[in-house]
């Protein structure tokens, strides 16, 4: 009998914990989620009689996972061009001036159907000291431009991402890309992981390609356990959920079961091909109204 007392007592504290907090929460950000779902130009240079137009959700660079869009239009025929090779290449100019990239696809691929040049940028930084590299080849004569940019803080916090050194020694990267707006509900949850391949060779002329060379990693596992952090929450989890594997996009897919809004921890183990373990760490299953609750080693903090 002691047992159901006191079972019923956890169970009133944390419903009357979650409707505080739930208040609480309306009241600071009321329950309003940046979301942008429009593709708009970000940026545009112009090379000979060229004009390269990116477009990025919303026009805009955010720190994060960005999918990007590029179109070359020959300004004197007005005509898209669709048989160029064009390249991409973001650096990023840090306080003491040395040079880094992040996560990116270098070699952009041609959207027969949409008319446009697809790729992505996983920015690691917000900063106004970005510079994109593009090169494109028309009609056997290559072109190559560069331009300032400026990327800002992702406002979603559904669309964070983290950077870190695996036990294996190597730099990796994990980014949400959807969904930019949870529901409570079984969600559908993508993310990028992507590896810095370190230089085999010295570097040639700047900007070199091989110096600032990511890939997405190949048949990686990345375990999930959300939680409610917060003392008033106790740790909760929610049924249900499915550890993020690749497909055939490239990125990784699973399943995350908000049972509320609030505040959620996404606690994240990943799994190399082998199977071993690279960063994380298993999350305690207990109950804890009053305590902060314990997060993985490697985690990415979500809010809706």
């Amino acid at each position: 009998m002691r047992f159901f007392n006191y079972l019923a007592m956890a169970i009133a504290f944390a419903a009357v914990s979650c409707t505080l907090d739930k208040t609480d929460y309306e009241a600071e950000i009321g329950l309003e989620i940046p979301e942008t779902y429009e593709f708009k130009e970000a940026v545009s240079l112009n090379s000979g009689n060229f004009k390269i137009s990116i477009e990025a959700l919303n026009g805009t660079f955010y720190k994060g996972y960005n999918e990007l869009h590029l179109k070359i239009v020959n300004t004197q025929t007005n005509q898209n061009i669709t048989t160029s090779e064009v390249t991409f290449l973001p650096i990023l100019t840090n306080a003491d001036e040395s040079k880094s990239s992040c996560p990116h696809q270098y070699n952009m691929q041609f959207d027969a159907v949409n008319k446009y040049f697809s790729g992505y940028s996983v920015f690691t930084n917000e900063s106004t000291s970005w510079k994109l590299y593009i090169s494109f080849t028309v009609d056997n004569q290559k072109y190559e431009i560069s331009k300032d940019v400026s990327v800002v803080k992702q406002d979603n916090k559904n669309l964070n991402m983290t950077a870190f050194t695996g036990k294996d020694g190597e730099q990796y990267f994990i980014a949400l890309v959807t969904p930019q707006k949870p529901k409570v509900a079984e969600n559908a949850l993508t993310a990028g992981i992507y590896k810095y391949n370190k230089p085999t060779a010295a570097a040639g002329t700047f900007p070199d390609p091989s110096q600032f060379s990511y890939s997405a990693v190949t048949g990686y596992t990345l375990k999930l356990d959300p939680r409610m952090p917060e003392p008033s929450m106790g740790n909760h989890s929610s049924p249900n959920n499915k550890d993020l594997t690749q497909q055939t996009d490239g990125l990784y897919h699973g399943v995350v079961n908000y049972t509320m809004t609030g505040n959620w921890t996404l606690n994240l183990i990943l799994l190399n091909q082998n199977g071993l373990i690279l960063k994380g760490t298993v999350v305690p299953t207990d109950f804890t109204p009053g305590i902060e609750g314990v997060k993985s080693e490697l985690y990415i903090d979500t809010l809706f």
